[in-house]
């Protein structure tokens, strides 16, 4: 089972993306794709791994993903489960090696192919940006271009795709079990 799990900031999508892994394994990988560069970060990445508690391990990637995941998943004892969190951090950090958006592109093809042949099961975390206004700035509108074409692929890569706001996730393609969208939606009522 590949699932996509899209939303916007703060929407809820990474605790949904979660809940779904841990009702999956008891042993699950985590890989970060953010890069540390200052305290703020520093601390939400601390709030993260608390949150995840036992049973995590974490790999953290912020530009080889598809290679990293190869090799990861390759390991004599592969984990149950694989939560990639997030795409829109690892497209920045591709954009801003000054990857042309062909190649951008390129990678997204990778992890796409490699998300088809996984043998096990994957959710992977990706923010939503295509609801807001076109942005000014040449660089972000760049960006949001990147994104949203890579979410179109790994879409049609992922056997199931929900998309998370407020807190409620809404599936848009297959079916994502029950228990985890209840339990998403008993912390929203909460």
């Amino acid at each position: 089972m590949r699932l996509l799990v899209v939303g916007g900031t703060r929407s809820g999508k990474s605790a949904f993306a979660q809940q779904w892994a841990e009702r999956r394994a008891a042993s699950r990988l985590y890989v970060a794709t953010c890069r540390v560069e200052d305290a703020e970060m520093a601390e939400r990445v601390r709030r993260h791994r608390e949150q995840r508690g036992a049973g995590w391990s974490c790999l953290e990637e912020p530009l080889r993903l598809p290679e990293a995941l190869e090799e990861a998943c390759a390991v004599p004892t592969p984990p149950g489960v694989v939560l990639l969190d997030c795409v829109g951090l690892w497209i920045a950090n591709l954009m801003a090696g000054e990857l042309s958006p062909d190649t951008v592109q390129e990678r997204v093809e990778a992890l796409a192919r490699w998300l088809e042949r996984a043998f096990l099961p994957v959710a992977v975390v990706s923010p939503e940006c295509g609801l807001g206004l076109v942005p000014m700035h040449p660089v972000s509108r760049a960006y949001r271009d990147a994104l949203g074409l890579a979410n179109q692929r790994l879409a049609r890569a992922c056997d199931a795709v929900v998309f998370v706001a407020c807190g409620l996730p809404l599936a848009l393609k297959g079916r994502v079990d029950d228990e985890s969208v209840s339990a998403l939606k008993r912390q929203v009522e909460d």
